[in-house]
């Protein structure tokens, strides 16, 4: 029961973290030193994308499940629960490359109006 209990929890901070590196750029706009944690992590995010490896968390979860009697699986976390439901015949590399590219997009996108946020805002408090 502990492993399931714990395979579980590592499931859910797995789809935390990919949430936050998708989104986490939207949180710096609200709270600016947010972004000192989220650059780094969608950089790391899209990194695993790009170079095609399994984020450690799923083997972590996968090791989890089996010590709980339950089935392990082969892939990586976004394979299995993610592109699973959304492209049946699995990821491919292109997939995999457009996602990074997509994170790194979104985030350029959010963290560029945050700049030129900053730079008003700079601008009207100057005398």
């Amino acid at each position: 029961m502990f492993f399931r209990g714990a395979a579980d929890l590592v499931l859910i901070l797995h789809l935390a973290f990919v949430l936050f590196v998708v989104l986490g750029g939207l949180l710096a706009l609200r709270w600016r030193r947010v972004a000192w944690v989220h650059v780094p992590v969608a950089l790391y995010g899209a990194m695993i994308e790009f170079v095609g490896f399994i984020c450690p968390l799923t083997p972590l979860e996968v090791w989890l499940r089996r010590r709980g009697g339950e089935a392990g699986y082969e892939g990586g976390f976004i394979e299995h629960y993610i592109v699973a439901s959304l492209y049946p015949r699995g990821l491919t590399r292109e997939v995999q490359l457009a996602l990074g590219t997509a994170v790194l997009m979104l985030n350029g996108i959010v963290y560029l109006v945050w700049w030129r946020r900053r730079q008003s805002t700079i601008e009207r408090s100057t005398p």
